[in-house]
């Protein structure tokens, strides 16, 4: 798998925008564990319960309360859009981390508009909302990282579409530019290329990093064998958000990092929610590939003087609204999943 992110690397650098001198990029995982931020699924009583008809902002600026939720309270549908129409703790697949017995399955068919077909590629989100067990979002000072591993099933379980699959995303807030402050979503995704497609001779997957300086898509190494594989993203203080990944559930290293971007030139300023994508194409009929999830956390380095109890505030207070508040009424959350907005 090296030679792919080696690879990567080449392309990049043809690529690349002059940038100052960054700060050094860090391994997802790296420093404390947020445990009440995070999920294991070990818990054989964990549920998901969902409130139909889903949310469908991007399509038609509805939003349909209330929206569904976990029995933790940690994950929550998207405002923007719906949840998947299956979210269910599974026994965990093959080969997963050692003494994981649980993990949390996610999958649609019926990606739009609640009564709708649009014969186009939709999508669904799942939010883990750690913000509203901090009482806040995360900033950068404090770098920030996420990591998780995925299960990649067997080739002829996947949806037989040649497109985006899956998505690993960051609610984050960045300055712009221009000094304008916004909401933006850096990440990782899952294409598939299927055989039945023209020019490609067998199934394979591929990673792709969003985005590079200019904004673009970066093409990442392939996977040719179903499996599982460990993804990661960290935040540095000067702005730039780091991206890793390698096949297998071993924790993150140093040669596992992809690239590093001022993601559209944005610099991060906070890390406010971790969430997942699972798109189809919406005819009612096409159900997405079941994808698989386990040990999705959060990590953070607290600065100089501070510890994580720093992190937990007050209900009530001012810092306690991350991302818009409630995950119906964030208008927010999730938006530009596989779409080319940010």
């Amino acid at each position: 798998m090296r030679q792919y992110q080696y690879r990567l690397l080449l392309t990049l650098a043809a690529a690349a925008i002059a940038w100052p001198a960054a700060a050094e990029t860090f391994v997802p995982g790296t420093g404390v564990w947020l445990e009440k931020c995070s999920d294991d699924f070990e818990d054989p009583d964990w549920s998901y319960t969902l409130n139909l008809p889903k949310s469908s902002y991007e399509q038609d600026e509805r939003q349909r309360s209330p929206g569904g939720f976990s029995n933790n309270k940690l994950w929550h549908e998207g405002g923007k859009r719906g949840t998947p129409d299956v979210v269910k703790r599974v026994d965990t697949p093959p080969g997963g981390l050692l003494g994981s017995t649980g993990a949390l399955m996610m999958q649609t068919r019926l990606s739009g508009v609640p009564g709708k077909l649009s014969n186009e590629q939709m999508q669904d989100d799942l939010l883990m909302k750690f913000d509203r067990r901090l009482g806040g979002s995360i900033p950068v000072s404090w770098q920030p990282s996420c990591t998780v591993r995925v299960y990649l099933p067997p080739f002829d379980q996947w949806e037989n579409r040649s497109g985006a699959s899956f998505g690993m995303r960051a609610d984050c807030r960045g300055q712009k530019p221009d000094g304008d402050v916004e909401p933006y979503w850096p990440g990782m995704f899952i294409l598939f290329r299927s055989e039945t497609s023209r020019n490609v001779e067998a199934d394979y997957a591929q990673i792709t990093v969003r985005a590079n300086n200019r904004g673009q898509d970066a093409r990442s190494f392939e996977i040719k064998e179903s499996g599982w594989i460990t993804m990661g993203m960290s935040f540095t203080p000067d702005g730039m958000v780091h991206y890793y990944a390698h096949e297998g559930t071993e924790d993150l290293t140093a040669e596992d990092h992809l690239m590093s971007a001022y993601a559209y030139s944005w610099r991060c300023q906070t890390f406010n929610n971790f969430f997942f994508n699972v798109a189809n194409w919406d005819n009612g009929r096409s159900w997405s590939t079941p994808w698989v999830i386990d040990d999705p956390k959060i990590f953070v380095q607290p600065p100089a003087g501070q510890t994580v109890e720093n992190l937990y505030r007050k209900r009530g207070s001012r810092q306690n609204v991350a991302s818009g508040g409630s995950s119906r009424s964030n208008k927010t959350s999730g938006w530009g999943i596989f779409s080319r907005r940010r």
